[in-house]
């Protein structure tokens, strides 16, 4: 057949329906790219602004599967459907041959101008985008609802049988979770500091960590003896960085108060200066008098909770017991603090405490009593913490002993060496990262 021939009115109304289904296309492969790729933060802030658009696009984003099968149904409609047409129109131009020319026709003109071109574009600015096709796309919604009903239902059947189980209103990602991954592409891109992103992962974390993860162990806590002399007492409290100290009687167990040293110091000062005070009535001070009553909290607590508990009781301190009532350790205000913004240090800290140092050679130097957790924030290594909350505890977890001075051992790609042991306790290690990794099954000590 002669082109001239071929070049009739049917012609151009064809080549007119391929171009607006193309153009379609490119509407739906845009639109999906906008609407899935678009920050949802960003979108709600649009809104709050007025943005009428942005909370159109939240409200059809609420319902991902049915956005999800609309457009892929309006699309993949297009498609065919102008597949088929310039099949037809290339089979009266070309004859036999026109098969294969209008697949290698169609496939450039749908890759370029119905995928690539629009997804490009949506992605560059995906909350604008979305913003812009979110009411188009809504109209399409209600259009197709009931065959996307139908899809839907026939899909949940299908997978059903293979005993998979779809939740339509639940995210692939987690609020928590698409932070953390933005703030790991910010830092990697350098865009977002190191110190930043530790402070906002330590906020959002609180609600995974326990009052055990952070608490300063009973072996370190300084306590005050309630049959101790007076003298003593003020000497110790005077002499102690803390401004509340727990008070026992009898075991360290059996604790009966806090004293805070502000009451105390007002206690000797009523006592010093009263009509008949001098520096002897110290004697005549009863400690427990002054204590306050003592704040206890378990161990499994989250963060968030005991930092909210802190708050309501307008307290900074408490006692942290296990499940049998004994107890463990103690935590403040301060120490979850830290766990967001830093070490807080003031002019009372002992400034020879530093439990990370580096090392000529590279290694880092370790207190054992650190955690893993702030190892890991350190240093940017990525020690698991699931068993252990120390690196030493990591150690003696991974070794099923308690290693001797001198002891090295390798796993979870890094080499660990025993520096300082005190009685039961590492008090201090050499950890340095091995260049080809060592896994687990393979440490051992040497």
């Amino acid at each position: 057949m002669q082109f001239t021939a071929a070049l009739d009115a049917s012609f151009w109304i064809t080549v007119a329906a391929i171009i607006l289904l193309l153009v379609l296309s490119a509407f739906f492969s845009g639109s999906e790219t906008a609407l899935t790729a678009a920050s949802r933060g960003k979108l709600r802030a649009e809104a709050t602004r007025g943005n009428r658009g942005a909370d159109q696009a939240l409200r059809v984003r609420e319902d991902g599967e049915k956005l999800i099968g609309a457009i892929l149904l309006g699309n993949n409609v297009a498609n065919i459907t102008s597949a088929a047409l310039a099949t037809a129109l290339f089979s009266r131009m070309f004859g036999a041959n026109g098969v294969a020319v209008a697949t290698l026709v169609m496939t450039a003109l749908v890759l370029v101008f119905a995928e690539v071109l629009p997804k490009t574009y949506a992605i560059t600015a995906p909350e604008a985008a979305a913003a812009r096709v979110a009411r188009p796309i809504s109209w399409l919604i209600t259009i197709l609802n009931p065959i996307v009903r139908l899809v839907r239902a026939l899909v949940r059947g299908i997978l059903g049988l293979f005993g998979v189980r779809t939740d339509p209103d639940g995210h692939v990602l987690s609020v928590r979770d698409e932070i953390a991954g933005a703030l790991a592409i910010g830092r990697s891109e350098g865009t977002v500091h190191k110190e930043e992103r530790d402070r906002l992962l330590g906020a959002l974390d609180l609600s995974d960590r326990t009052v055990e993860e952070i608490m300063t162990h009973r072996s370190k806590m300084a306590m005050i003896d309630a049959a101790a002399a007076p003298e003593a007492i003020l000497t110790q409290v005077l002499a102690s960085p803390h401004t509340r100290l727990p008070v026992f009687r009898g075991e360290r167990d059996n604790v009966v108060g806090v004293i805070h040293a502000k009451d105390l110091l007002r206690a000797v000062d009523k006592l010093v200066r009263g009509d008949a005070g001098d520096l002897t009535s110290i004697a005549d001070l009863d400690i427990l008098s002054v204590a306050m009553k003592p704040y206890f909290v378990p161990d499994t607590t989250p963060l968030d909770e005991q930092m909210r508990a802190f708050l309501k009781r307008r307290t900074h301190f408490a006692l942290v017991v296990d499940e049998y009532g004994d107890l463990r350790g103690l935590i403040t205000l301060e120490d979850i603090i830290e766990e967001i913004v830093g070490e807080i240090t003031d002019e009372f800290d002992i400034d020879a405490e530093h439990p990370l140092k580096r090392s000529e050679a590279g290694d880092f130097v370790v207190d054992g009593g650190m955690t893993i957790r702030d190892f890991n924030r350190a240093t940017e290594c990525a020690l698991p913490d699931d068993e252990a909350n120390t690196v030493a505890g990591l150690v003696i977890h991974e070794a099923q002993m308690i290693p001797s001075e001198g002891q090295v051992f390798a796993f979870h790609g890094f080499r660990f060496e025993i520096l300082q042991r005190k009685e039961n306790r590492i008090t201090r290690l050499k950890v340095r990262p091995l260049g080809g990794g060592v896994t687990p099954a393979s440490a051992g000590a040497t």
